[in-house]
């Protein structure tokens, strides 16, 4: 199947401001564009790329005051399959580890382990191992959990919603994640476009989406707290520990968000 994506977001600057932009597609999913998927200004702006260190491709910028429209839209092919679920994924050791995964089971920014470190082993220590565990980790907090874009919190931890029990994607992501590094899972936060192909029409305005990926049998595999089904045309943009590091725009001074605009839809077989 083909889908089309892209986005038109509008930040307002005091001043020059310099700014880190998550804004690409994963380097993994590039082989699947139908079309280019570049950045585009609605000035001349100096754009330079780069990798960071968790493998997402990354655009640097210095807006000028005023208004600065950024965007992008392209195609890109997709199986059309749900994300597979791996009933069988094994829960390593962590002494088998790769060195590099080590990091996605210590706390972070959003996602503080050490206020949810008891009630995760009380909750889940007799679940079985592997995917099952991860399993009733977010069934958990998809019932625990209720979603309310007016309760967004950019300031909201893992442990915050946990107590408030409302949020939205990232805020599933965060808890769901927490709860398995309390496991000894190794946990990743996702975001990227996720559009409603399969399901019912989300009556809300689209946005981007968050999810995660847990470590199990020597792989990364999908999880999503938030829909807690299997869902079709998961798009990714970047992983990280958490929303911190996959943050749309970083701004290294005052740039207020007066434009967002998502676009993810299924192109029929006759577009």
């Amino acid at each position: 199947m083909k889908i089309r994506a892209g986005f038109c977001l509008g930040y307002r600057c005091e001043q020059d401001t310099p700014m880190l932009l998550v804004l690409n597609i994963h380097p993994s999913r590039r082989a699947d564009l139908l079309t280019d998927q570049v950045l585009s200004f609605d000035r001349p702006i100096e754009t330079w790329g780069y990798i960071d260190g968790f493998g997402n491709a990354c655009s640097r910028i210095v807006a000028p005051a005023g208004l600065t429209t950024i965007s992008t839209e392209f195609e890109i092919y997709d199986g059309g399959l749900p994300d597979p679920v791996p009933d069988n994924a094994f829960q390593h050791d962590i002494k088998d580890l790769p060195d590099d995964v080590l990091v996605y089971l210590l706390g972070s920014r959003y996602c503080d382990t050490d206020h949810l470190g008891d009630f995760a082993w009380k909750q889940f220590s007799s679940t079985p191992l592997g995917w099952p565990r991860v399993q009733a980790i977010v069934d958990f907090v998809h019932n625990h959990i209720t979603f309310d874009y007016q309760k967004a919190d950019p300031l909201r931890t893992a442990f915050g919603g946990f107590n408030e029990r409302s949020g939205v994607c990232r805020d599933f992501a965060h808890l769901a994640i927490a709860l398995c590094r309390c496991m000894n899972i190794p946990a990743r936060y996702c975001t990227g476009y996720l559009g409603d192909i399969g399901v019912p029409k989300d009556p809300h305005p689209m946005d981007f989406s968050a999810w995660f990926e847990v470590y199990l049998g020597g792989h990364w595999h999908t999880a999503d707290a938030r829909h807690n089904t299997p869902r079709i045309g998961r798009i990714l943009m970047a992983t990280g520990r958490d929303a911190t590091d996959v943050a749309l725009t970083t701004a290294f001074g005052p740039a207020i968000l007066s434009r967002f605009e998502v676009l993810t839809e299924e192109i029929s077989s006759a577009g």
